[in-house]
Order: structure tokens, then C-alpha cells, then sequence
């Protein structure tokens, strides 16, 4: 067992994220790289002031431009959308141990059978016309209904199969405009040793160790209970869950953190023990002032971040504007070790201006002139990033 303080918690979280001290990811390979490292990043169509894949990575990439994520995603097919923490973008090469997902889709198919002659109407359209969005085909049938991995659908029958097709691996996000997707047969562009590899750990408790190993990886810290950043991984009950953490344990490929002032154990990943080992040399890192996103994998559970910050964070956007106690799309804001406050922006990109609608800061702290200049080159990178030639602070 190791034993950290307070800071050294907050500390080895910040580094292993590459949002203290200098950048550790720079451009196409850094988002890779991290990528890889987080197992997925979240999506979420809503922008705002970039969508929230892209805000997680403008956080940590130097250099980093939506144009890369795109690149990545339509062009070289190194990552791929695809339901992990529900929606997401994971590395391609993660494909195969998905495979029990798209089976559980194709038998839940199997209880449609009149879906087969719609599959079929949407296979030949694709064939004959390349990608597909679901406004782009009006299939001749009425049918709708609940994917068994991935998004609901409504009454369009077109979104119902692409979805269905999508859920059993048979077709991918093409490309996306705006909020809508376009798909396109998997085959054309995962590497078939991807594309055909059989399932690599059918037991699903290997599985599932697998995929916690992944989540834990994805936070950095995380501990034995409920936790948002399990969701999306079918089966895990408390003791199941209790079950694979004591065989990761045994097999040390996690080590226990107790913090101080924490009643529950943590866990890390046995990798990131040089990371652990280094905090335990009190280093001072460069402080860095950043925007989060609002479903960050630093910040996917909310109880962690408020026992260790002492940060509480809501994403206020689905609340009523009666009830919001900040705003409708508001970034935490994070300067060296803590997170000093929130803001509310938005990128009003025909006018080429960022408009910093407001910013709240944390009880206690005082807007010094090195925190002040921090924050401002940091809106400065953000309206860059949102390619905003003028920033605006109401």
C-alpha cells in the first residue's frame, strides 16, 4: 500500500494527465498517445466553445486543432466513435474486445426479423452511393426501435437500421456536419486483422477486469464503489465489481493509495508507479492555468474530485434555467493544483469573438496579478483554439 498526502494525490491526477507542469502530448501523435493511455475520451455533439472530445484535448495537446481529431478519426482511421463510457472515441485497435457487444446486438436483431429487408435496402444504397446519413434514405417499411449498445432512436425507420448496423460493427461513422452521422461499411476502413480478430478475452470476468484496469487508467485514481466512471460496462453489481478488484490486486496490476483524510481506499494502475514514485520526491511543477471539459476523465466522478479539490462540479446544462446555479455550458477552471473557479463561454465563431460570459470564482481565491495574467493567456489559447480573433469578457 502507498500513502500519499492530499497534494500528492491531486499532484500524481494532474501529471498523469498532462495538465500540470510542462505539456506531455504535442499534436497528431500526443492525442494518440493519450488516447491510448485514457482508453476513450467522451463524446458529446454539443458546441458550445468546441464539443467536449475536443475540450478534453485542448487541454493537454500542444499544438492541438479539431482539425487533427478529424484527421484521426475520417482519414487515417487510428481512432474510431464507438459506445464505451457511452458514446465515445477509442483507438482503433481496441476493436476486437468489443466483439461481445456487437454479438449481443446481432441476437438482439434476431428478434426483428422484418429489419433483414431494410438492412438490405441500406447495403445496396451504400454500395451504389457511398456514406449514408439517415435523412439521406427513405427505406420503404415502417420500424423502429431501442439499440442494444448504442444510442435510442426515434420513429425514422433509416436511423433505427443504421443504428442496428452500426451496434453490430457492420458499418462506422463515415464523417460527421455538425451533429449528423454519416456511415459507411466497416471493412473499407478497419484493417481486417482488426476488422476479423476474434474476441481476445471471452471469460467475462477477464473481461471485465479488463475494462476496470481500462477505467482506472482513464481517471488515474479511483476506488472500490459506485462511480460514474463504471458506466457502460454491462454485468459490473458491487460484487462483481468487489471481485475484480481483489484479483487485480493479487495479480498487482493495481496497487492501493490511501490518501490522507480519505476514508475509501484508491487504486492506480501498477504502471503508473514511476509517475507515483516521482510525486514522492515533492516535486514543484510549472503551474499551468487550463479549461476542463464538462465530462473530462479527470472529472468523471464528481465525488472524487470534490473529496480530493474540494471541487464541486455540476454540468448545469440539462438543468432548468431557473435552477442553474451558474450556467448553461460552464468550464471548471484549473490553475496549477486546484481548480479556482468556473466559466461560462461562448464562441461566436461568425463574429470571429469569444465571449467570456462570466467567471466564479472558488471562496478564498484572490484574482493575484500572476493568476490574473495565467487565466488571460489561457482564454487567449482557448479563443485560438475556437479560432476567435478577439476575446470579449462581460
Amino acid at each position: 500500500m502507498i500513502q500519499l498526502t492530499n497534494r500528492q494525490a491531486r499532484q500524481f491526477l494532474l501529471l498523469k494527465h498532462g495538465l500540470l507542469g510542462e505539456y506531455r502530448f504535442t499534436g497528431k501523435q500526443g492525442v494518440l498517445d493519450f488516447v491510448r493511455q485514457v482508453g476513450c475520451i467522451q463524446y458529446d455533439p454539443i458546441d458550445v466553445c468546441g464539443k467536449n472530445a475536443e475540450l478534453v484535448l485542448q487541454s493537454r495537446i500542444q499544438g492541438f486543432t479539431k482539425s487533427i481529431l478529424d484527421e484521426l478519426l475520417y482519414q487515417d482511421r487510428l481512432l474510431v466513435d464507438y459506445p464505451d463510457k457511452i458514446m465515445a472515441i477509442i483507438s482503433a485497435r481496441d476493436w476486437p474486445y468489443f466483439e461481445r457487444y456487437r454479438e449481443a446486438a446481432r441476437q438482439h436483431a434476431n428478434r426483428y426479423p422484418e429489419m433483414e429487408a431494410l438492412t438490405e435496402q441500406v447495403r445496396t444504397h451504400i454500395q451504389h452511393h457511398g456514406a449514408i446519413s439517415s435523412d439521406g434514405l427513405k427505406l420503404d417499411g415502417n420500424f423502429s426501435w431501442q439499440s442494444a449498445i448504442h444510442w435510442s432512436s426515434g420513429n425514422n425507420a433509416t436511423r433505427s437500421v443504421l443504428e442496428q448496423m452500426y451496434s453490430t460493427g457492420e458499418l462506422i461513422i463515415h464523417h460527421k456536419i455538425g451533429t449528423r452521422k454519416y456511415y459507411d461499411f466497416a471493412e473499407k476502413y478497419i484493417h481486417p486483422d482488426l476488422l476479423n480478430a476474434p474476441e481476445p478475452l471471452k471469460d467475462e470476468l477477464e473481461h471485465q477486469k479488463w475494462r476496470i484496469l481500462r477505467r482506472i487508467g482513464a481517471v488515474g485514481l479511483l476506488w472500490n464503489r459506485a462511480s460514474d466512471a463504471w458506466l457502460n460496462i454491462w454485468g459490473l453489481k458491487a460484487k462483481q465489481r468487489s471481485e475484480v478488484f481483489r484479483q487485480l490486486l493479487d495479480e498487482a496490476r493495481i496497487v492501493a493509495v490511501a490518501v490522507e483524510q480519505l476514508k475509501d481506499m484508491l487504486y492506480c494502475r501498477a504502471e503508473d508507479l514511476p509517475l507515483i514514485e516521482a510525486v514522492l520526491q515533492n516535486p514543484a511543477p510549472k503551474r499551468r492555468c487550463e479549461l476542463i471539459a464538462p465530462l473530462d476523465n479527470l472529472i468523471w466522478d464528481r465525488k472524487l474530485i470534490s473529496e480530493l479539490f474540494g471541487f464541486d462540479y455540476i454540468w448545469e446544462i440539462y438543468t432548468p434555467p431557473s435552477k442553474r446555479k451558474f450556467g448553461y455550458y460552464v468550464l471548471p477552471l484549473l490553475y496549477g493544483e486546484s481548480f479556482i473557479g468556473r466559466a461560462e463561454i461562448i464562441a461566436e465563431r461568425k463574429t470571429g469573438r469569444l465571449v467570456v460570459k462570466n467567471i466564479w470564482y472558488e471562496n478564498g481565491i484572490k484574482p493575484t496579478k500572476p493568476l490574473q495574467r495565467a487565466v488571460d493567456h489561457c482564454f487567449q489559447n482557448f479563443a485560438l483554439f475556437n479560432g476567435c480573433e478577439t476575446i470579449s469578457i462581460e
